[in-house]
């Protein structure tokens, strides 16, 4: 027979941001923001526990908390709204259009039934009866008393430091605007908030729900209970000979339940006292009655137990339930969620009973603020402290509201997330500062994930220099048009350290760096200079650059510098009567020769374009060819020091990042330590980051001014794939100042990756304080830029050539792969 929902409805309404129930009950409710999953330790996850036990203590007797936590298959919606992304960025957005996930929301209600509520039970439902509001819920100092109790609840979660918890108003609970409540979003299953409208719900042949086919699975029977519970439990697809890896004890029913559900967690408080006194009638009944059977001696024992521990070790007697309410609109698909729920329950060693009798009473308990209409003998006899075992701990991964950071993606779905390993971590705390340091051995996809953070933080306007060895960046520059040093037989390395860019100033940092460059070609590693040399070149300086600023048509480079040095300021020696011993001009000439038009190296500082190295925002030094050149190599690192701090102290409130890959091996040998270490130390200060990339474990321990200088200043540190270090990874455990959580998660990566995706794992500390696992998941397009393999970067500067653009190059590579790909299925 049809019934209106209006007619048997148990709620009478919303009042002081609390459900009002019509037998009396009283509900709060709080949205509540749990630890993201596969981020917590055994130790943390022991703590996290104690701190619900504590919580479900301060509530009164005759109380009620449910937990609900909703998880809903959702796709990712990409933005195409901005119309000035990038050309990877939009590729990115269309890979990942529609990508699956499951999106969780999670809600704790507490609710006090008023003094002498009839018990509800499977016969005895309000689904079948209403009645007036008991005189109780009209007394103030009632209510009052309840929602201190309440804040004291919240209080304690928050204070462990691994929740939040909000307060629902009345706008939440209630629909509105547009907007579904908390409420009706139960009793119609709705997936999203502004999916507004209603469906029948059906109790004939199970739950059925508008077009959604619902299967409830309870966990209230001592009889499926696991023989064992805890705080945690061990996640054997991430756990290594060496590390386990833990996740919480339910979370088989939470995160990793891949299908819509709802997993409720009810505990009922009741009077401990009266509930210990009827035990203890049971056990008297099953004494007097143990000599007739097996049966009454072992329940007789296992209540004296229970007895013997509520008494001793003060527990708090509770009654519990755990369901689980799946759905789905495909009755195909119905058949398959009993094997996937019978899995995740077996995998806490626990069993799965289908609830068909019983089931619409239960369901119907589940509306928010009718917890107290339980059907009571649906529930089992524990303590707190195992009843919270069974308790979610954690929620997906989330996304930073921060404008600066990179995308990476879920580790179980790969849905993109926005992470702030910069600016976030500093303002709260976590870090001193945004130096980072990344360690992976070759094949890890270090080059590929640096190439990704790159690109990410230069589409948000920061100013970068890459020093590599290995052409790991060139498919990246070409397409973001920036300038790339390298060097090669047809095509020399070029600089010009004379000319002064557009916004650029002659200032005293400017002519110090020109100073040491010229000093170190004039003079060798163990040759010392004088006072009087110093001078000397210091007044060559200034005459030169005043004599530019009379002639503009005069071209700034070292050839006319040569030029000047020949014949001007050789005569303003002579005038000043300047000793040889003073300042040697005829061999400063001399050694500088091979420099000047027509020497050896007259392509090094006479370059004529990419000359702007100030304003340039993306440039590449590729030293590969020259780090064991004895001239080439040093100029070059003079160079890179001079545009480098140029741009962190000219550049203000721009954002300024330098990573040096391998090269850092070749320039710690050339006396650029200290460099290295004032960069590391001070760079701070000026917006700007240092980044260091390196694959062997050797290098950092063999080098003091890594050990030192880096690790000590970097507070973000990027590990990938350790697999093959995983028998010697103490060394780097105690060389990184790793956590034992962070070992464990380090040991995890790309340990159960999904076969049908092309990813790699990748690991990020941030101060040693907040850890996780990321998936580096990018589109075609992103991978052909980031590409080291020589083939694939072959094809692509083929298809640049062919097409007009690396870009144009690129795209057409990506639709070849679809086309082929398509007639193929």
């Amino acid at each position: 027979m049809e019934k209106h929902l209006e007619d048997l409805f148990p709620l009478m309404g919303v009042e002081h941001d609390c459900i009002l129930s019509k037998q009396g009950d009283i509900t709060v409710v709080f949205e509540v923001e749990l630890p993201e999953i596969f981020t917590l330790s055994d130790q943390e996850y022991e703590a996290f526990h104690q701190a619900w036990v504590k919580a479900v203590k301060v509530l009164p007797k005759h109380s009620v908390f449910h937990k609900q936590d909703w998880f809903v298959r959702s796709k990712f919606q990409p933005d195409f709204t901005t119309g000035d992304t990038s050309f990877l960025s939009r590729s990115s957005e269309r890979f990942f259009n529609e990508r699956p996930f499951l999106d969780h929301k999670c809600y704790i209600l507490l609710t006090k039934k008023p003094m002498g509520r009839k018990v509800s039970t499977s016969l005895f439902s309000n689904l079948l009866r209403k009645s007036i509001v008991p005189p109780q819920v009209l007394n103030p100092q009632l209510l009052q008393d309840f929602l201190d109790s309440a804040g004291q609840f919240k209080r304690i979660l928050e204070d462990s430091g691994f929740v939040t918890l909000k307060r629902l108003k009345e706008g939440d609970l209630l629909s509105m605007d547009r907007r579904i409540g908390l409420i009706e979003k139960y009793c119609f299953l709705s997936e999203n908030d502004r999916e507004f409208f209603t469906r029948d719900i059906h109790f004939k042949e199970g739950i059925q729900v508008g077009d959604q086919h619902c299967q409830l699975y309870t966990l209230g029977d001592a009889a499926d209970l696991p023989a064992l519970c805890g705080s945690r439990i061990n996640y054997d697809r991430y756990s290594t000979d060496k590390a386990k890896f833990s996740v919480g004890f339910a979370s088989s029913l939470g995160q990793l339940l891949p299908c819509n559900h709802i997993y409720n967690q009810y505990i009922f408080i009741e009077n401990a006292g009266k509930t210990v006194q009827k035990l203890e009638s049971k056990r008297l009944r099953l004494q007097s009655l143990s000599a007739y059977s097996r049966e009454n001696m072992i329940a007789r024992d296992a209540t004296n137990d229970f007895l013997n521990e509520a008494i001793s070790q003060q527990r708090l007697p509770v009654k519990a339930h755990f369901n689980l309410l799946v759905w789905t609109d495909s009755k195909e698909e119905a058949k398959d969620l009993k094997n996937l729920v019978s899995s995740a329950l077996a995998q806490m060693d626990a069993a799965a009973k289908q609830e068909t009798i019983g089931a619409p009473q239960i369901f119907w308990a589940g509306i928010p603020g009718n917890e107290a209409d339980f059907p009571i003998n649906d529930t089992f006899d524990t303590f707190a402290e195992q009843a919270t075992c069974f308790l979610n701990m954690e929620t997906a991964y989330r996304s930073s509201l921060s404008p600066v950071g990179i995308r990476l993606g879920d580790r179980l779905t790969g849905r993109p997330v926005h992470v702030d390993i910069s600016d976030e971590p500093v303002k709260r705390g976590i870090c001193t500062n945004r130096n980072k340091f990344i360690l992976g051995p070759s094949g890890s996809g270090k080059s590929f994930f640096t190439n990704h953070m790159v690109r990410s933080y230069y589409e948000q306007g920061t100013h970068i220099v890459l020093v590599d060895v290995g052409h790991s960046y060139k498919g990246l520059c070409d397409l973001v048009k920036g300038y790339y040093f390298t060097y090669d037989e047809k095509n020399p390395i070029r600089f010009n350290p004379f000319y002064i860019g557009e916004g650029d100033t002659l200032d005293t940092e400017k002519k110090e760096s020109i100073k040491t460059l010229l000093l170190a070609l004039w003079k060798k590693d163990n040759e010392s200079f004088n006072r009087s040399e110093y001078v000397a070149l210091s007044n060559a300086l200034h005459l030169y650059y005043e004599k530019l600023e009379k002639q503009p048509s005069l071209f700034p480079c070292f050839n006319t510098f040569y030029e000047f040095l020949q014949v001007e300021f050789v005569s303003v020696l002579q005038t000043d009567k300047v000793k040889e011993k003073d300042f040697d001009v005829a061999n400063f000439l001399y050694v500088l020769r091979p420099y000047y038009q027509g020497g050896e190296f007259d392509y090094l500082l006479n370059a004529t374009e990419n000359l702007d190295l100030l304003n340039e925002r993306f440039i590449v030094f590729e030293l590969d060819n020259i780090k064991e050149h004895p001239i080439l190599f040093p100029v070059v690192t003079i160079i890179i020091m001079e545009v480098f701090i140029s741009k962190m102290r000219k550049l203000k409130g721009i954002r300024k990042m330098i990573l040096i890959e391998e090269a850092w091996k070749a320039i710690a040998k050339e006396g650029m330590a200290e460099y290295i270490k004032y960069l590391f130390k001070t760079v701070r200060k000026f917006f700007g980051e240092a980044v260091v990339v390196t694959q062997e474990v050797e290098d950092i321990i063999s080098s003091p001014v890594v050990k030192q200088a880096i690790i000590n200043n970097s507070d973000c540190k990027i590990l990938l794939d350790q697999s093959k270090y995983q028998n010697k990874f103490e060394q780097i455990q105690e060389l990184l100042g790793l956590t034992e959580k962070e070992r464990a998660l380090v040991l995890s990566v790309n340990k159960a990756n999904d076969p049908t995706k092309r990813y790699k794992e990748v690991f990020i500390s941030l101060g040693g304080m907040l850890s996780k696992v990321y998936r580096t998941e990018v589109s075609m397009e992103e991978y052909l830029a980031y590409t080291t393999e020589e083939t694939e970067k072959v094809k692509v500067t083929q298809y640049a050539l062919k097409y007009g653009s690396i870009e144009k190059g690129i795209a057409a590579i990506v639709n070849e792969a679809r086309n082929e790909l398509f007639h193929k299925n």
